[in-house]
Parts: C-alpha cells; sequence; structure tokens
C-alpha cells in the first residue's frame, strides 16, 4: 500500500486565467460550489465534451497498469493523467487514479479526478457518476452524493449500474431497495442486499427464494438451497423444486438433486436428470424404475434416447438387448453409442451378433466417434500383432472420415510411423505434417513435430530444454459483454467489470457460447484456474449446430487457447525450474495437469497442493532439503518441492522425461517394471503399452500440455508452425 501524504500539503491549480486556487492545511476545498467554479473555469481541456477515441497506432499506456506495484501504478498513472492534452489515456489514467483514491477512503482527491470526466469518457459515464457519489460520501457531503445518484438514474435509466445506485440511495431510504429487488432480481448488489436482510432476520422465504434461483455457477448459493429444503420445503413449489434440483444438479450434488426432482414440476429434462442423479448414487432399483417411466411418459423426448442407454446398462440379457434396439430405431443421435453398446455387450455371447451390430455401426454410421473408436481399437489390435498394414488400413478412414475424433490425431500419427515401417518415408512426412496442421492442439501434433526432427524437445531430451516463454502484455479480450464492461475489464478493475457482466447476461442458467467463455476469464482472474478451465474445456459439450459452430469458431482464437492454458505463479516457476535445471514448461505441464493450479486442492488420497505432493513425501524433501518449516498449500514451497522430486525423478531414470513423468504418477515400482516389460526402442510403442489406462493418459496429457504451451509462449515454434501448410 502506498503510504498517505501526512503533514502539510499546498495543491496549485493552474487555471486559464491564471487564477491559483490553494489547498491549505491539507484541507481540499472540493465542496459543491468550489467544484462548479472549477467547472466553469477550467479550460476545454480538462472538461471537454468531446468524447476521446482510442489511437490505433498508438498502444495504450494505461492498460495492463493493474501488473505494476502500487508505487510504480501511481507514478505512472499520475504522469499521464497531469498531461496537457486530452487523450483516452488521460482520461483513462483519471478514472483508475480515482478508483484507487476511493479505495483508499480519499474522496476530496478522487472527486478532483472525476469531475467532468464523464464527458470526455462517456463509455464509463455511468460508472464515474456512481464512484463521484461515492467520493461525496466519504466528503460527508451526502445531499451531494445522493443528487449525483439519482442524476444517474435518470440519466442512464437502462444501464445496470442504475441498481448499485438504488443499492447506495437505500442507505438513506429504504424504497430504493425494494426497487432493487424488484427491477434487478439477480444483480449483484441484490444478492449482497438479500445476504445483508438474512443475516438481519434468517426467517424471510422469498428472500432465500429469490437467492436461490439467481445463479446456477455460484456454489454459496447452495446455502439458500439448503435452507428452503430444511425449513421450507411446505411452500415450494413444483416449479420451485426444479430450479433448486437443477442447481444441485449443476454443482455435482446428486443425492440432494434426485430428492429435489422428486417434487419438481414434470418434464423430460426432469424425469432424466431424476434418473441420472438415482444412478449416480448407485440407487440401481430407483433409477431402474425412474428410466422406465421417463421412456412411458415421454417416448419420443430427446431424453428418453439417452435414457435408453443408461437404462441398458442396469439391465442384462435380452432386456438390455431390447433397450439398445429400440434407441437404434427411434433415436438417430444416439444410434451409434447404442451400436457400440449392443456390440460390446455380445462379444462375450454371441460374437457373430457383435461382429453383425460393428459392421450395421462403420456401414450406417461410419462419420460417428463410435465408429473412429471401434476402427482404432482394430488398429491398436493389428499392431500389437505386429501387422502394420492391416492396423494401417484401419486406422487411415479415421483422419477423413472422422476429423473432430478424439481417436483422429492419434490415428493420423500412427499412419505415419506406420509408414516409417513400411520404409514409405514421404507418405510417413505428409502424414506427420498433416497431423500438426489439422490437430495442432493434440499431444499426437507434438510427437509429430518430434518425427520430423523439431527441436522441440524429446523424451529423452525435454527435461533440459530452456525455450524462450513471451506471456502476452495485455489480458484475453472477453468476447461477450457491453463496451463498458470490456473497456473496464481492460483496465484492470475486475470487480465492478464481473459485476457489471453478471447484471448484462439475460438468463444465467442458459449462458450463451461467449458468455460460459467470459465466465471462465472470470474465474481464471480470481485465481479459481480449476473451475475457469473446465468452464471453457466444457464448450465443446454444447450439442447444437449452431453451438458448435461458435465453439470452433472460438476455438480458431489465440484467446481460447490462452485461456486453456494460463501460466499462474509464472515468475516462482521460472525461479524453481532453473534451480532444479529443469524445462519449465513442463513443470507448468505437470502442474496443470496435477491441479489445474488450484493452490489448496487435495486429492482423495491426501495429495496436497499445486505439485500434489503427499505429507509423507514433503517430509522426505524437507529432510533432504534442510527445509524447516514449509507448507504444502503455499506456492512457493510446493514448487520448491515438487520440482525437487521432479528433478529426483528425471536423476533416477538418466533424464529420461517419460520416465519421470509416469513415475511421478504410477511411482517408481510401476515404471520399473515396465521397463523390464516392454522394450523402448520405440518410446511411441511404449507408451502405447502402459498397462495402466490412468498413466497412459497423465502422459499423453501432460506431455500434450508441454507442447500446447511450448507453442502458446514460445515464438520461435510459432513461428515453425506458421509455415506449415493447411489441410484443404
Amino acid at each position: 500500500m502506498p503510504n498517505k501524504l501526512t503533514g502539510k500539503t499546498t495543491l496549485a491549480l493552474g487555471l486559464g486565467s491564471g487564477v491559483a486556487l490553494a489547498a491549505i492545511s491539507g484541507v481540499l476545498l472540493l465542496n459543491p460550489r468550489f467544484i462548479d467554479w472549477i467547472d466553469r473555469n477550467t479550460p476545454l481541456s480538462l472538461t471537454s465534451a468531446a468524447p476521446l477515441q482510442e489511437d490505433p497506432n498508438q498502444p495504450s499506456q494505461v492498460v495492463g497498469v493493474e501488473s505494476l506495484s502500487q508505487n510504480e501504478r501511481d507514478v505512472k498513472l499520475k504522469t499521464i493523467a497531469d498531461e496537457n492534452a486530452p487523450s483516452l489515456d488521460r482520461s483513462r489514467a483519471r478514472y483508475l487514479l480515482a478508483a484507487d483514491l476511493l479505495r483508499k477512503y480519499e474522496g476530496g482527491p478522487a472527486l478532483r479526478q472525476l469531475e467532468g470526466l464523464e464527458k470526455q469518457y462517456p463509455l464509463l459515464a455511468p460508472q464515474i457518476l456512481l464512484k463521484r457519489g461515492r467520493a461525496y460520501e466519504l466528503t460527508n457531503d451526502n445531499e451531494s452524493a445522493q443528487k449525483v445518484w439519482k442524476e444517474l438514474i435518470a440519466t442512464y435509466p437502462t444501464s445496470p449500474v442504475v441498481a448499485d445506485a438504488l443499492y447506495a440511495l437505500g442507505k438513506s431510504d429504504p424504497s430504493y431497495y425494494d426497487k432493487l429487488l424488484t427491477d434487478y432480481p439477480r444483480h449483484p448488489k441484490t444478492l449482497a442486499l438479500i445476504r445483508e436482510r438474512l443475516k438481519e432476520n434468517p426467517d424471510q422465504f422469498p428472500l432465500w427464494l429469490q437467492l436461490a434461483k439467481a445463479n446456477p455457477f455460484d456454489p454459496t448459493l447452495n446455502q439458500a438451497r439448503d435452507r428452503l429444503v430444511k425449513d421450507y420445503a411446505d411452500q415450494l413449489t413444483p416449479a420451485d423444486w426444479a430450479s433448486i434440483g437443477a442447481g444441485y444438479w449443476q454443482s455435482g450434488l446428486y443425492e440432494k438433486a434426485y430428492k429435489a426432482y422428486a417434487k419438481a414440476t414434470p418434464s423430460p429434462e426432469q424425469a432424466y436428470r431424476y434418473a441420472r442423479s438415482l444412478q449416480i448414487q448407485k440407487k440401481t432399483a430407483e433409477a431402474r424404475a425412474a428410466y422406465q417411466k421417463l421412456i412411458k411418459t415421454y417416448p419420443k423426448a430427446e431424453e428418453t434416447g439417452l435414457g435408453l442407454l443408461r437404462l441398458a446398462r442396469l439391465s442384462t440379457g435380452g432386456d438390455a438387448i431390447g433397450y439398445l434396439d429400440r434407441a437404434v430405431q427411434q433415436f438417430p443421435d444416439v444410434a451409434p453409442r447404442a451400436l457400440q453398446q449392443k456390440a460390446q455387450l455380445l462379444e462375450k455371447t454371441n460374437p457373430a451378433a457383435a461382429n453383425q451390430a460393428w459392421q450395421t455401426l462403420l456401414t450406417k454410421y461410419p462419420k460417428s466417434d463410435e465408429a473412429a473408436e471401434y476402427r482404432w481399437d482394430m488398429a491398436r489390435k493389428a499392431m500389437k500383432a505386429g501387422n502394420t498394414v492391416k492396423a494401417w488400413e484401419w486406422a487411415r478412414p479415421i483422419a477423413t472420415n472422422n476429423p473432430d475424433s478424439p481417436e483422429a490425431p492419434k490415428a493420423s500419427f500412427w499412419i505415419g510411423k506406420w509408414a516409417q515401417k513400411m520404409g514409405k518415408q514421404k507418405e510417413a512426412n505428409d502424414a506427420f505434417l498433416y497431423t500438426i496442421a489439422r490437430f495442432p492442439h493434440s499431444y499426437y501434433a507434438w510427437r509429430s513435430a518430434v518425427a520430423l526432427g523439431w527441436d522441440v524437445g524429446d523424451f529423452t531430451d525435454v527435461r533440459s530444454h530452456n525455450p524462450t516463454t513471451v506471456k502476452p502484455d495485455t489480458r484475453i479480450a472477453p468476447p461477450a459483454g457491453s463496451e463498458a464492461f470490456k473497456e473496464l475489464y481492460r483496465l484492470g478493475e475486475d470487480t465492478d467489470a464481473w459485476n457489471l457482466f453478471q447484471a448484462e447476461i439475460a438468463d444465467p442458467w442458459n449462458l450463451t457460447i461467449e458468455e460460459q467463455f467470459n465466465l471462465g476469464l472470470y474465474k481464471l482472474a480470481l485465481n479459481q484456474n480449476l473451475e475457469g478451465i473446465n468452464l471453457i474445456w466444457r464448450l465443446r459439450e454444447r450439442d447444437t449446430p449452431e453451438e458448435q459452430q461458435q465453439w470452433k469458431a472460438l476455438r480458431d482464437s489465440d484467446k481460447y487457447w490462452h485461456a486453456l492454458f494460463p501460466f499462474p505463479y509464472y515468475e516462482t516457476i521460472l525461479q524453481w525450474s532453473k534451480e532444479r535445471r529443469l524445462n519449465p514448461l513442463l513443470v507448468t505441464s505437470l502442474i496443470r495437469q496435477e491441479s489445474r493450479f488450484e493452490k489448496e486442492i487435495r486429492s482423495p488420497v491426501g495429495a496436497v497442493g499445486l505439485m500434489q505432493i503427499m505429507p509423507d513425501t514433503g517430509k522426505y524433501i524437507a529432510g533432504n532439503t534442510g527445509t524447516k518449516s514449509y507448507s504444502l498449500t503455499d506456492p512457493e514451497d510446493n514448487i520448491m518441492m515438487g520440482t525437487w522430486y521432479l528433478d529426483y525423478t528425471h536423476d533416477k531414470y538418466g533424464g529420461n522425461s517419460l520416465f519421470a513423468v509416469a513415475s511421478y504418477n504410477a511411482g517408481p515400482g510401476a515404471v520399473s517394471r515396465w521397463k523390464e516389460r516392454f522394450s523402448f526402442s520405440d518410446p511411441d510403442e511404449f507408451v502405447e503399452n502402459i498397462p495402466y489406462d490412468e498413466t497412459k493418459g497423465y502422459v499423453e496429457s501432460v506431455f500434450g500440455n508441454y507442447w500446447n504451451y511450448l507453442q502458446i509462449y514460445n515464438p520461435e515454434l510459432q513461428q515453425q508452425l506458421a509455415k506449415v501448410p493447411k489441410p484443404s
């Protein structure tokens, strides 16, 4: 925090008339009449009515100051704010200085920065008026404060900032609170007011209900849902129960969800979620009955198709086959999954019927993910049997028929590997280049780059690789929201920005693609990285054609990948990676896989923190490093210890990062057994042979992360990737 000015201060303000005004003994003469006098006598350069525009040829000097220390920030902003020529950056600097002053409860100086600012900075005019009112309040001029807030409401009646003004005015006139509750039921200020009232008097059913319905993505609202279920169950309508159930469902609280959905308004969604929640809670008999009711009550609903697949999992023999056949016949969207499930069910008891189901899948639904999975399974079996030609034949259609399938990148890469084995080097190189171009963010794009001889680090030397890393100077631009929200976000005024964005969302229960991406950015800004990354990752699960198209368009932008692969704890990671002679991007990739950068996360088996260190392992490392005091939830301590252990595993395996990373997940004993059992002459075949599915996936995820961090933050690789021909 910057030091406050003490002692006597003299402030001189030069005016066009040459008059000097003084603030004597540190007391600023900023009563309303004095400010009006300043406004009338200040030159146009301070109160021009002409809004200022961004100069596209001149990068902003203000954007990015949130990363500076408070002292550096103050100096830079004051320098820009004191410039004579009007500019957008000068307006931004004055706004940020005022915001900083208000956070320090210095209302008088804040008023000076805000005076006349809305005329030059109309984009944030409502916010400027709101802060001006707060500044008056801090100078104990409540009359002027209320006048400004009322002006805000009258001048900008459609702005969500009106809710903030109503909240401020409600302190002296509760009727404004009533208007806030009615007109802005989900605004953050409304929720704050509701919590205040419930703290004073908890016995207010309407407020608990309003809180519970506000936002499905806020886990703290489950407290309101719990209170309603416990104390007001007899007052809840079926529609209320549906809303409560949806909130629990969104939070993954399935026991509470099925109990709420049991009393909810009947609908296909309600019936499916009720049955599915029972199934997840392992209440098999009840779930089976619930699925049967769904199928009987809503025979043509979209949810019924998925319900048939779920019910088949809970059934045996002819009953299961019957449900799957019905899904194939009546629900084309789930038919490939039904055929796959049917074939797997029949393989042990009726291989001929199973084969027939597989053939139907390949002929009728060749472009489905399930067809790609089957083709890859057959290719893998042929590969293990040593039949390279057969493996190649099975895998080749995947890249063309199923380019969006999870199997497509690996099939494309292995087509290149098998072509190499058959002596077809040109075809192999073409396949590797295609993999990089078509699936640039996959683990197999990295393996293809290695196969082509690119200097990107391999399993045997990636540990010592020291790539240049460049973090963007500016924050990720959010795609949704008003221009005012985007401006506040650019300026680093996160609380105001996200309060505004939440108020702008039309329906928080049905977010658009861009709104959900924004919400992910918000969580990342709060360092809630697990939730932020997951919100963005789950965009791929949207199932309407329009949403899929929007997601793919977003996926083609740099902002999408920067958000999916953030770089928190950057300096600490660089410091300890250098100390341990480790590739910092490999360390970052392992942290992303282990904890999604959540510093206090704990695994079911007791591993703690960013690099998921077991307490006993922490004690062992502390003994070896002479560390007397540490906390596994402290990022500095956790990264110090985690990099020590990663260095240890690398040394144990002669610097081989594949073995070191696999050991980090499965333990050194398992890796030693695999080394004896499988040949390492081809490391890609070794990875395919790892018998633990979790560890195989872990290895591919960590090195897939590494490849993404490398291409996102390393300029040299970016230039190399730009030269790869795009697939036709």
